[in-house]
C-alpha cells in the first residue's frame, strides 16, 4: 500500500503534464539544430557561408525569444499562476512549431523562431515550480527527476524524426504533440501555495527587479545560474563543435555533429535520472551536484586529452559527457527551492533560460580565442573557469532537500 501511494503521488496529473510538456519543449529546442541545413537549402540558401550565417541568425532569434520569454513567463507565473504559464507556453510553441512547417522565406523563419523561443522559455520553469509545490517536500525531488528525465528524452525523438522525416513534417509532428497535451489539462490543479499567496492582500508577486535590489538575494540568484553553466559549456562548446574537435584529436573519420548531440542527450537522460534519484537517496542536493561537477571535470579532461580514438569510442565519450553533466533536474530544483512562493516562478523560469543564454558569451569567447590559443587550450580554460565558479557557487548555497517551500520572500 505504501508503494502504491507513493506512485500515485509521483505520477499525478501535474507531474505527467509537466514532463510531457518538457518533452515537446526539448523536441522543438533540438529540432531546429537538426533540420537547420535541409530547411535552409529548401528556402534557397545554397552557399556554405550563408548556411552558417543564416543558421546563427536564426539560433540567435530563438535565444532572444527565450531570454525575453524567460522573464515574461516567470513574472506571469507569479502574478497569474503556474498553470496559466504551463499551458500558455505549450500553446505558443506548438502554434509556432506548426507555422514553422509553412515557412517560405528567411525573414518569416526568423520571426517564427523568435516566437518559438518565447514559448519554449516558459514551460520548464512553470512545470518545475508547480511540481515542487504540489508534491510532499520529501518526494518533490523524484517529481522533478521524472519531469527532467522524460523531457530530455524528447531530443532523441527529435533526432529520429529529423533524420527520417522531412523537416516540415518534423515541425508539424512537434506542434501536433504540443496541441495534444492541451487536452490533458483536465485534472491538473493550481498550486495550493500559490492560491494562498494570491488570496493574501498586499503581497508583492513576480517582482523581477527585487532579485537585484537586495545584495544577499542577488548573489543567491546569480549562484543558482552559475551552477548550471557547465552543462551548457559541454553541450554548447564540446558537443556543438565536436566535428572540429574530432579533427584536432586525430579521429580519422568525420565526426557527425548530429550523432554527437544525440549521444550526449542520451547520456543526459541517464544523468538526470541518476542525479535526481541520488539527491533523494542521499537527502542532499549540494553533495550530488558537487559529485557531478567533479565527474564533468574528469570527462571534459578525458575528452580534450584523448587522441586517435575510433569514431565509435568518441561517441561513447559524448555519452559519458552527457551522463556527467546530467544534473539539470537537481539544478532547476535547487533554484525552485531557494526562493519564496511570491517570486519562485520568476526565479525557476529565468534561471535555466539565463544558463542557456550563457552559451552566447561562451561561444563568442571560444571563437575569439581558439585561433590564437588553439582549440584544446581554449576549451580547457573555459571549462576550468565555468567548473570552478560552479563548484564555489554550489558550496555556498544552502542545502534545500525537504525544505518547506510555503513561505514568502520579503520584497516590496
Amino acid at each position: 500500500m505504501k508503494t502504491a501511494s507513493k506512485k500515485n503521488i509521483l505520477f499525478n496529473a501535474s507531474v505527467i503534464v509537466a514532463a510531457l510538456g518538457y518533452f515537446v519543449d526539448i523536441y522543438d529546442l533540438v529540432l531546429f539544430s537538426i533540420v537547420r541545413i535541409p530547411s535552409l537549402r529548401d528556402l534557397g540558401v545554397t552557399s556554405q557561408e550563408a548556411l552558417l550565417e543564416d543558421g546563427v541568425m536564426l539560433l540567435n532569434m530563438q535565444m532572444l525569444g527565450m531570454l525575453i520569454g524567460g522573464v515574461a513567463w516567470g513574472v506571469l507565473g507569479d502574478k497569474r499562476g503556474r498553470l496559466s504559464v504551463l499551458f500558455g507556453s505549450i500553446f505558443l510553441y506548438s502554434v509556432a512549431n506548426i507555422l514553422n512547417g509553412f515557412v517560405t522565406s528567411i525573414p518569416m523563419y526568423a520571426v517564427l523562431r523568435f516566437v518559438a523561443g518565447l514559448g519554449l522559455a516558459g514551460e520548464l520553469g512553470a512545470g518545475i515550480t508547480l511540481v515542487s509545490e504540489v508534491l510532499p517536500k520529501e518526494k518533490r525531488g523524484y517529481g522533478t527527476m521524472i519531469v527532467a528525465t522524460i523531457g530530455i528524452s524528447g531530443a532523441i525523438l527529435a533526432g529520429f524524426v529529423g533524420e527520417y522525416f522531412g523537416w516540415r513534417t518534423a515541425y508539424f509532428i512537434g506542434g501536433g504533440l504540443g496541441m495534444l497535451l492541451l487536452f490533458l489539462r483536465i485534472g491538473v490543479y493550481e498550486s495550493g501555495m500559490f492560491e494562498n499567496v494570491k488570496s493574501t492582500a498586499h503581497v508583492t508577486r513576480g517582482n523581477f527587479l527585487s532579485l537585484f535590489s537586495n545584495a544577499k538575494r542577488f548573489w543567491k540568484y546569480l549562484k543558482c545560474i552559475l551552477v548550471g553553466v557547465p552543462i551548457w559549456y559541454v553541450v554548447g562548446i564540446l558537443i556543438t563543435f565536436s566535428p572540429e574537435f574530432g579533427i584536432v584529436l586525430g579521429i580519422e573519420q568525420t565526426v557527425s555533429a548530429a550523432r554527437a548531440v544525440s549521444s550526449c542527450y542520451l547520456g543526459l537522460v541517464v544523468g538526470d535520472f541518476l542525479s535526481g534519484y541520488l539527491s533523494q537517496r542521499f537527502k542532499s542536493r549540494r553533495i550530488i551536484v558537487l559529485v557531478f561537477l567533479v565527474l564533468t571535470a574528469g570527462l571534459v579532461t578525458l575528452y580534450l586529452l584523448s587522441s586517435g580514438l575510433s569514431l565509435n569510442h568518441f561517441y561513447v565519450l559524448c555519452v559519458g559527457l552527457g551522463v556527467a553533466s546530467g544534473y539539470w533536474a537537481v539544478f532547476v530544483t535547487i533554484a525552485a527551492e531557494q526562493f519564496g512562493t511570491n517570486i519562485r516562478a520568476t526565479v525557476t523560469t529565468t534561471v535555466p533560460n539565463f544558463v542557456r543564454g550563457a552559451v552566447v558569451p561562451l561561444s563568442l569567447s571560444f571563437e575569439a580565442l581558439k585561433d590564437s590559443w588553439g582549440l584544446i587550450p581554449t576549451a580547457m580554460v573555459l571549462g576550468a573557469i565555468t567548473l570552478a565558479i560552479a563548484v564555489v557557487s554550489i558550496l555556498t548555497l544552502e542545502e534545500t532537500y525537504a525544505k518547506d517551500l510555503d513561505y514568502l520572500e520579503p520584497v516590496t
